[in-house]
This record gives structure tokens, C-alpha cells and sequence, in this order.
């Protein structure tokens, strides 16, 4: 299992998400106050892709890519 942590806060929440895994990267689809959010892990393990920052554009979060997201989703309100 990946995105472990990710995955204990939005439990923690009670917030409903989908995980995925293939190839050995993990993927969270969920939703929040309507908006569709996704977080890709990248094939080479080095970083992931996400709309956690801004609803509509994806970004590239690398190095410890998992506490940035983590960081991100904890601020919102």
C-alpha cells in the first residue's frame, strides 16, 4: 500500500476516497465540497501529480511529495 499517510488523515476525516495501485504506485481519487481532487505517484517513485493546491491545474510535488500533499490537504478549510 502506498500514500499511506494521505490515506490515514482523509480516514481519520471520515472523508470517502478510492485508492488505487498499479505497478507499484499508489492513486487517491476523492472529493471535496464537490471538487474532484487526484493524487498520481510518478512510475520512478521520485514524485507525484495533484490538484490538492488548486482544483483546476495539476502540479508536480517531488521529493518528500507525500507531506507536501498531506501539508496541503491539512489546510483546508
Amino acid at each position: 500500500m502506498r500514500l499511506e499517510k494521505i490515506q490515514g488523515y482523509l480516514r481519520s476525516k471520515g472523508w470517502t476516497y478510492r485508492y488505487t495501485e498499479e505497478d507499484g504506485c499508489g492513486s487517491i481519487d476523492l472529493e471535496y465540497r464537490g471538487i474532484p481532487y487526484h493524487i498520481w505517484e510518478f512510475p520512478d517513485g521520485e514524485g507525484a501529480e495533484s490538484n490538492v493546491r488548486d482544483g483546476g491545474r495539476q502540479e508536480e510535488f517531488s521529493g518528500s511529495y507525500e507531506e507536501e500533499i498531506l501539508a496541503v490537504i491539512k489546510d483546508w478549510k
